[in-house]
């Protein structure tokens, strides 16, 4: 009777965890749309990250970005740095941006100046990490989301996912993009399911080509007190 008993609990033990391995494989399974919106929480709760942006392909004869690297914060809150095309010349800029307003060292000047960053076509850097209309409310926002190809960045392996946003919900992050118009989206999320990277391709400038935005996101919870000039 002992060894009935013993074959029956092992048999019952093995079940069960075949059970149970077969429960937690279907659980791993997530949406497009759910690992999207786990990785857009994600960015909400941090304290700040390393932002960085980069046109490749700004149309000729056209003001706007051209790049920003800096430190980002939920405050809202930006220091560091922007280059710009204006008026057929380009220039960098020492910005922060704080309590609603932005601040720039301009070319040839030493000292902080208010500026509205709409007159080179950019964005407030502050109004990125906006937890309502900022860069992580694109990731719930795009529309026909489907899983791409992982890629490696060293010994990091990266997930993919592509989507179509609408013109309004880009040009609450881009000024410059065409309201009415669509954009093409890719978000790559790292090993840990936090969103590494964003390219939005589409029309960002009238009566020209379609241009494409890279947004990189690094050194989550970064704590930095940005205060203005």
């Amino acid at each position: 009777m002992t060894i009935c008993r013993s074959a029956v609990v092992a048999l019952l033990l093995t079940g069960s965890a075949l059970l149970a391995g077969c429960s937690g494989a279907a659980e791993e399974e997530s949406s497009p749309e759910e690992v999207l919106s786990a990785a857009r929480a994600t960015l909400d709760e941090t304290s700040g990250v390393r932002l960085s942006l980069e046109v490749s392909d700004l149309p000729k004869g056209v003001d706007g970005l051209l790049s920003a690297d800096g430190i980002a914060t939920h405050d809202p809150a930006f220091d560091g740095s922007i280059k710009v095309a204006a008026g057929g010349v380009t220039a960098d800029a020492t910005i922060i941006a704080a309590d609603g307003k932005v601040f720039a060292i301009l070319p040839f000047t030493t000292k902080f100046a208010q500026i509205d960053p709409a007159d080179y076509s950019a964005p407030d850097p502050a109004d990125l990490m906006s937890t309502e209309d900022g860069l992580s409310s694109l990731l719930t926002s795009a529309e026909d989301v489907v899983a791409g190809e992982q890629v490696r960045d060293g010994e990091d392996v990266l997930s993919t996912y592509t989507g179509v946003l609408a013109g309004d919900l880009v040009a609450a992050i881009i000024p410059s993009a065409e309201p009415e118009g669509e954009f093409d989206a890719t978000f790559t999320l790292g090993p840990e399911g936090q969103l590494t990277k964003v390219v939005l391709t589409g029309p960002f400038y009238p009566d020209a080509d379609a241009a494409t935005y890279t947004i990189g996101l690094a050194d989550y919870d970064v704590e930095k007190d940005i205060q203005a000039p």
